[in-house]
């Protein structure tokens, strides 16, 4: 009898205890749940949405392809800007999007349309991408900007550029315009960091021969 009477105690303490914090477990079990299964829809919609911003992009690779060809046409050309478009306002968080700005501003590039270019790489650089889409794009910018005559505001760009594993082509860039600049001593010095840097990479031919011909020059 003890026993039933210890069992039947501890019965009640339980019913005592879930009349209590009953409610309260109830809501936080399905606050979990809800939760893990909104992580795993959210999860599978970026999935998704990755995928289908992939499959934009390669399409979108498909017909810049063609508008730098030989089979160029007004019709090409509308349909890489249709599906950048798309890339932006669908997937406009995306590396997809950003890549595809790159490709646009290379045909912008194509068609001397130089402001669209740039327009094309601001909007990236306004994405505030990490790594070597920003590089690429701020120095792509640059030599837009140094085309367009503004050697000056080309420089200043390039000394916010943290170059990386573009150290080579950075370097060379900066010795054009150094040298378009008239500092030669600077562009110099920007061309032997350039044959420095690219060493590991394999030779150079033309940018050795740009340090040569200022080395003629200075001689």
């Amino acid at each position: 009898m003890a026993e039933l009477r210890t069992e039947e105690e501890q019965v009640e303490a339980l019913k005592r205890w879930w009349q209590t914090n009953g409610k309260s477990l109830l809501l936080t079990v399905a606050l979990a749940l809800a939760l893990v299964m909104g992580w795993k829809a959210w999860q599978q919609r970026q999935e998704a949405a990755a995928a289908n911003a992939s499959v934009v992009y390669q399409n979108l690779l498909e017909a810049v392809s063609g508008v730098l060809g030989a089979q160029s046409s007004p019709e090409l050309v509308s349909t890489a800007e249709q599906l950048a478009s798309t890339l932006k306002s669908d997937y406009g968080d995306s590396a997809y999007a950003r890549l595809g700005a790159l490709l646009m501003s290379r045909v912008a590039v194509e068609q001397g349309q130089l402001d669209q270019a740039l327009s094309e790489l601001d909007w990236v650089l306004a994405q505030e991408p990490e790594g070597p889409q920003r590089v690429v794009a701020q120095i792509r910018k640059a030599r837009l900007l140094a085309e367009q005559g503004n050697t000056g505001d080309a420089l200043a760009l390039l000394d916010t550029v943290q170059p990386g594993e573009f150290e080579s082509s950075y370097q060379e860039l900066r010795g054009d315009l150094l040298l378009r600049d008239g500092r030669e001593a600077d562009a110099r010095e920007a061309y032997r960091l350039a044959i420095q840097a690219a060493e590991a990479g394999g030779a150079r031919p033309l940018l050795k021969m740009k340090l040569d011909n200022l080395a003629v020059e200075e001689g």
